[in-house]
C-alpha cells in the first residue's frame, strides 16, 4: 500500500497571543477569519501585521487563528535571510532562544525577543492516519514528491499524531520552490 499524503505550501505568517493582538490592534479585539484552513478549527485572518527585521521588513503578514497562548512568526529560510533575522528550524511551538524581530499594527507595536522560526517540514495524522500507514508520534520519515522535473526526496519530516488534525504535510516556500509544488500534489511516506 502506498502511503500518500497531500503535500500543502505554507507561506510566511503567524500565530498570536491575545495580548500581542490586544496590543497591536486595541483592548479587547478578537480576529476576524477569513478562510478556514485543512487543519480543522484553523484559519486564515483578514488582519496582517508588518514583520521588522535587522535588515528590512514585511509590510503585510498574514495571521493564523484561532490566538495562541505565545506569538509565533514562522518564515522560510529565505524570508529570514531577506529580513536580517536569524531563526532556527523548529517544531511548532518551541520558540525558548529562538528569533527576534518586531511586530507592527494598526495600534501599537510588540518587540518579540524570540518566536521567529523556520518551520520543521512535518506531517499531520490523526491517530485513525497513523495506525493505518504504520506511523507513530514524533517518528521521522522521508516523503517522495514525484514532479515533473524536479523530484525530490524531503528527509527529516516529523510526523505529529493528534485527533484534531487531517492528514496532510507542510513544507514552506522554499521547499514547495524547490520541488516545483502545486495544489494538490501528493507524496510518498517512504519510511
Amino acid at each position: 500500500m502506498k502511503k500518500e499524503v497531500i503535500i500543502e505550501t505554507s507561506a510566511r505568517h503567524l500565530h498570536i497571543s491575545q495580548k500581542d493582538l490586544e496590543i497591536l490592534f486595541g483592548e479587547g479585539y478578537e480576529l476576524t477569519p477569513k478562510n478556514n484552513l485543512s487543519q480543522p478549527g484553523q484559519f486564515s485572518c483578514e488582519e496582517r501585521v508588518q514583520v521588522i527585521g535587522a535588515k528590512s521588513s514585511f509590510p503585510a503578514v498574514s495571521i493564523l487563528g484561532p490566538v495562541r497562548k505565545e506569538t509565533q512568526v514562522e518564515l522560510s529560510a529565505t524570508d529570514a535571510r531577506t529580513i536580517g533575522v536569524k531563526a532556527p528550524i523548529r517544531e511548532s511551538g518551541d520558540i525558548a532562544g529562538s528569533g527576534s524581530c518586531k511586530l507592527v499594527g494598526p495600534k501599537g507595536e510588540v518587540e518579540l525577543t524570540e518566536g521567529v522560526i523556520v518551520a520543521k517540514r512535518h506531517i499531520h495524522a490523526t491517530p485513525e492516519d497513523a495506525e493505518k500507514y504504520g506511523l507513530k508520534d514524533n517518528q521521522v520519515v522521508n516523503v517522495k514528491l514525484d514532479t515533473d522535473g524536479r523530484k525530490l526526496v524531503f528527509g527529516d519530516v516529523v510526523v505529529r499524531v493528534n485527533p484534531a488534525y487531517a492528514l496532510a504535510m507542510h513544507i514552506d516556500t522554499d521547499e514547495a520552490n524547490a520541488a516545483l509544488s502545486t495544489a494538490g500534489l501528493m507524496g510518498e511516506i517512504i519510511d
